[in-house]
C-alpha cells in the first residue's frame, strides 16, 4: 500500500467516528423516544456547561443532522489528510473554544448541532491556508461553504431559530487557531510561474563578463 494512501485512510478514521456518533446519537434519541434537547449549550447557566462537550452531538431534527453531516466530515477529513501532526489538537481545540465561547454570549436557549464546528473547521482550513498559501485548503473551504448553502449568511442573525451565535464563536475558534498555528501544517505550494522567475533571476545574478562554471573574467577573442 502506498504511503499516499495510508495517508488518505488514516485521515478517513476520526471523521467517520464522529459521523458515527452524531447518527448513533440521533437514533437513540428517535428509537427511546426521548428529547435530548436540554443536553444544548444553555448559556451562563452551569446545567448549561454539559452542552459544551454534548451539543455538536444532538440535532433537531433529520434535516439538521443530514446537513450537518457531510460538511462535518468533509472538512475533518481534510483537517486530518492536512494537518495529520496537529489535527486532533486543532480539531478539539475548535469543539471546545467554540461551546465555551458559545456559553459566554450566546442567548439563553438551547444551542445544538455541530454547525458551530463546522464554521471552526472551514474558517481555520481557509484562514490556514491563506496565511501558509495552500491553495487547496482555500478551495476545499470555499466549496464547503458554498456547497453548505452560504456560510457567510449564516453568520447573521436573520433566522432566529437558528444559533447563529454558534457560527459566528465556531468561526472565532477557527481564526484564532489559524493564527496560533500559523507556522505548523502543510508546506506552502510554489508556483510555477514564481520558480521560473527565480531561475531566470538566478542566471542574470551572472555578470556577462564572467566566464559561465568558473566566475573566471573571459578573455576577449
Amino acid at each position: 500500500m502506498s504511503a499516499e494512501k495510508k495517508r488518505f485512510i488514516y485521515s478517513l478514521v476520526f471523521p467517520v467516528f464522529f459521523l458515527f456518533v452524531i447518527w448513533a446519537v440521533k437514533i437513540f434519541e428517535i428509537t427511546m423516544e426521548l428529547s435530548l434537547v436540554e443536553g444544548g449549550v444553555f448559556p451562563r447557566r452551569i446545567s448549561g456547561l454539559k452542552g459544551i462537550l454534548f451539543s455538536p452531538t444532538i440535532h433537531g431534527d433529520w434535516k439538521h443532522l443530514l446537513d450537518n453531516s457531510l460538511p462535518a466530515f468533509f472538512l475533518s477529513l481534510a483537517l486530518f489528510y492536512f494537518y495529520r501532526d496537529i489535527a486532533y489538537r486543532i480539531w478539539l481545540l475548535i469543539y471546545f473554544i467554540g461551546g465555551i465561547l458559545l456559553w459566554a454570549v450566546g442567548r439563553e436557549a438551547y444551542h445544538i448541532g455541530a454547525s458551530g464546528l463546522i464554521y471552526g473547521l472551514a474558517t481555520f482550513l481557509f484562514l490556514s491556508g491563506v496565511i501558509r498559501k495552500v491553495r487547496s485548503l482555500m478551495a476545499i473551504s470555499l466549496l464547503v461553504v458554498f456547497w453548505y448553502g452560504g456560510m457567510v449568511w449564516g453568520l447573521l442573525p436573520f433566522d432566529y431559530e437558528v444559533s447563529f451565535e454558534a457560527h459566528i464563536t465556531g468561526a472565532v475558534s477557527g481564526i484564532i487557531l489559524a493564527i496560533l498555528y500559523r507556522d505548523q501544517g502543510p508546506v506552502p505550494e510554489r508556483s510555477p510561474l514564481l520558480d521560473e522567475e527565480e531561475e531566470n533571476e538566478e542566471e542574470e545574478e551572472t555578470p556577462y563578463w564572467k566566464g559561465p562554471d568558473t566566475g573566471e573574467a573571459a578573455k576577449p577573442d
